[in-house]
């Protein structure tokens, strides 16, 4: 698996998750999804997302 591969689907279990607990627990867990959306789109203008680094840092490789 690659950074990017890891990262995709670190953000989807975390969305989904997210809208999971917003329906079933709490309405502010849907605060949890803006900040996973808004961190995914700031890293598509900058890119750099510190999940990246905590990836490379266990070892998967760029692509």
């Amino acid at each position: 698996m690659t950074v990017n591969e890891a990262l995709r689907a670190m953000a989807g279990v975390v969305i989904l998750l997210s809208l999971a607990l917003g329906y079933w627990v709490s309405p502010y867990w849907y605060l949890f999804t803006a900040f996973v959306g808004l961190n995914l789109l700031q890293s598509a203008f900058t890119k750099w997302c510190p999940a990246m680094a905590i990836f490379r840092k266990l070892g998967l490789r760029e692509s």
